[in-house]
């Protein structure tokens, strides 16, 4: 009988490789429209902008590895149902969501251009007017 050794068939975690496998596993794409489209007006602005610009920086193929994996990162706890402020919270909800996401921006700015601020200006305009 053949055992299964779950370490050998995954990315080792202190490569970035693995830390992205890991920090990907927790986010989706389709959980995270989920999550702004029914959360943008509770949300805000001041707290969608910085999650969209690192969104569509982390789809464009020419941001880095190492900076896809701070964004998966904050995006992946950013559309958590379980977060340190629950997002159902009135005015603190999204304190902690925006201060990941702050840091992780900080952390990535560099690799946010104005095409991935174009982006969310758009998206933001088409929700918000």
């Amino acid at each position: 009988m053949k055992t299964h050794d779950s370490h050998r068939d995954s990315p080792e975690p202190d490569t970035l490789e693995g830390t992205l496998e890991a920090n990907a596993a927790h986010y989706s794409e389709e959980s995270f429209w989920d999550k702004v489209s029914h959360s943008a007006r509770q949300a805000g602005r001041r707290t969608l902008t910085p999650a969209l610009k690192m969104y569509y920086s982390a789809q464009d193929p020419e941001t880095p590895l190492w900076a896809k994996t701070a964004i998966y990162g904050a995006l992946g706890y950013f559309i958590s149902p379980i977060d340190a402020i629950p997002d159902l919270t009135p005015f603190l909800g999204y304190t902690d969501d925006m201060g990941v996401l702050a840091g992780a921006l900080a952390i990535v700015a560099a690799k946010i251009n104005d095409k991935h601020r174009e982006q969310a200006r758009a998206t933001l305009a088409r929700w918000f007017g």
